[in-house]
């Protein structure tokens, strides 16, 4: 399992919150997906051979939101 962490520039409200949770959770290969709203944070295990980092990065870009960094481990 392949581990990813998507620092946004910012998160409005919970809501938004929920649309990134649940917009990466719908992903093939997607296990798990955990925002905190707080820090701008997207923490995603996915398997690799399914999806890629910069799949679920484009994901989150395309409900409207800047992702400034992507790690992956």
């Amino acid at each position: 399992m392949t581990k990813a962490i998507l620092q946004l520039d910012a998160l409005a409200c919970p809501s938004c919150m929920q649309k990134i949770q649940g917009a990466l959770a719908k992903q093939p290969g997607v296990e798990t997906v955990k925002v905190l709203f707080n820090a701008a944070k997207v923490k995603a295990d996915f398997d690799a051979d399914q999806v890629s980092a910069d799949q679920l990065s484009k994901t989150v870009t395309e409900l409207g939101y800047d992702v400034k960094s992507v790690k992956v481990k």
